[in-house]
């Protein structure tokens, strides 16, 4: 396996099952990972620590995934350069509601990129993660064209011609 270049953050290993597309979908491409549970709210000062030290192991982007108050993405974001992607995870309470509003409205100057509530963002947050490598890695660039090419190759056979 590659030297890890995403980190991905869980609030709880509880939300792993949401998770497990995000990190097929960077197997598929090919870029390392690694995988740490964190809270934000009862680990704060190991997330700050993971947060700030990451850039200098060679991470480039952190996608973070979080439920109800889902303040996980806005500590990691406040803490480090590079950039990070929040997954809303869905909720038994509000469906996810709390956890998009919580990751989506960050004050000005903490950026969060933000994808869709659950399985859907959890992939969608690794192919971001992908492009914003590939800006600077031909190779990965190459795997994400793949994939979309892939992807409408797919959809183009579903079609019915008549």
């Amino acid at each position: 396996m590659e030297k890890p270049r995403v980190l991905i953050v869980m609030g709880s290993r509880s939300d792993m099952p949401a998770m497990e597309g995000c990190m097929a979908q960077l197997d598929e491409m090919h870029v390392g990972y690694e995988v740490r549970v964190l809270s934000a709210h009862r680990t704060p000062d190991a997330v700050l620590e993971l947060s700030r030290n990451a850039k200098e192991r060679g991470i480039q982007v952190i996608i973070a995934a979080a439920g109800g108050a889902a303040h996980l993405a806005g500590v990691l974001a406040s803490s480090t350069p590079l950039p990070v992607i929040g997954i809303p995870i869905q909720t038994s309470a509000l469906g996810g509601m709390d956890s998009l509003l919580s990751t989506v409205q960050m004050p000005a100057g903490v950026p969060v990129a933000t994808v869709a509530i659950g399985k859907a963002g959890a992939k969608n947050a690794a192919i971001l993660a992908c492009q914003m490598i590939g800006l600077a890695d031909p190779a990965v660039q190459k795997e994400v064209e793949a994939f979309k090419e892939a992807q409408a190759k797919k959809v183009l056979a579903d079609s019915i011609v008549e």
